[in-house]
């Protein structure tokens, strides 16, 4: 029986080298084991009644929506956060909603939940029964907050993230952060201006290391994601990690697509080769367990859902 493994998991242990530059080489590549991507992660068919949750379109501070939102299923209950915003120039605010099916949503009435800091293209896990929210602020610099229920979120201001060496990360954006925590231990996926994929780890979330200075997922060569990507979120499944990614083909981002990478370590990836899965500017997507399968959830700048084509 297949078995899948939603955003957290303890599972077997692996080991990823941080003591220096370890930027991954065709070798390596062709040595390891050819991933697989099982149709029920890949394959999906659109909602007819497609979108599902939209910004209000009326003057309320979710006018908008925008970037990832986030889904999680937890017992019966679907829920979301989104950014909503009436102008971009304006701090970009955090709400909630709430599922019995994962199609009808109703927001939460006391919106926004939080809207202390910019925050946006956001991913949330639970661990421990606390609420563990990983962000982008202002300039697109990362943060985290947390939140015992979902709704009451603290923020713990904007990651430590460091070279190999030790030494802070040169001036810039570093952004659509998504965390995956293993034997005890945090991994953190963040773009640099959308332009390559990079990965630290951290025991105490308070200090992030990269594991190596160079991307673990280049940009290119293939069109769909030329000119710009970032992850999404991790999945665990049979064993293999799978990132699922937006990726762009256009210089100047009008339109964005979804993807999905796999790797046996976290480090080495290899690209779907049917990418992209979802076209259109269907991005920024988000598969979720269901209790049968798997749907993907796609959240910008409107939120629609698809089933598995079976």
């Amino acid at each position: 029986m297949k078995t899948y493994q939603p955003l957290i998991a303890i599972a077997c242990t692996f080991l990823l080298g941080c003591g220096g530059s370890n930027k991954q080489s065709t070798e390596g590549k062709e040595q390891e084991e050819s991933p697989e991507f099982p149709s029920e992660l890949i394959d999906f068919n659109a909602y007819p009644d497609n979108p599902i949750f939209t910004g209000t379109g009326q003057t309320t501070w979710d006018e908008h929506i925008r970037e990832r939102g986030y889904v999680l299923k937890e017992d019966t209950i679907y829920k979301m956060w989104y950014t909503g915003f009436q102008t971009e120039n304006k701090s970009l605010s955090l709400g909630y909603a709430t599922s019995a099916d994962g199609i009808n949503w109703d927001r939460y009435p006391g919106n926004p939940v939080f809207d202390g800091s910019w925050t946006e293209d956001m991913m949330v896990i639970k661990v421990d029964g606390l609420y563990q929210m990983f962000a982008e602020g202002r300039g697109d610099i990362a943060h985290r907050l947390s939140s015992p229920d979902g709704i009451r979120w603290t923020d713990h201001g904007s990651l430590d993230i460091r070279q190999v060496s030790g030494e802070p990360l040169s001036e810039g954006p570093y952004g659509t952060p998504t965390a995956w925590l293993e034997n005890g231990v945090w991994y953190l996926f963040y773009e640099r201006n959308d332009l390559g994929i990079w990965l630290a780890n951290s025991k105490d979330m308070q200090v992030w290391i990269n594991v190596q200075d160079e991307p673990v997922i280049e940009m290119g060569p293939e069109v769909y994601d030329k000119y710009g990507l970032a992850v999404n979120q991790i999945v665990k499944y049979n064993g293999t990690y799978y990132a699922y990614y937006h990726g762009t083909a256009f210089e100047d981002w009008h339109e964005w697509s979804t993807n999905v990478a796999a790797s046996k370590n976290l480090m080495h990836w290899t690209k779907y080769a049917g990418n992209p899965i979802m076209g259109e500017n269907r991005s920024s997507g988000i598969l979720v367990p269901d209790g049968s399968g798997f749907r993907l959830y796609t959240m910008h700048d409107k939120v629609e859902v698809f089933f598995p084509n079976n």
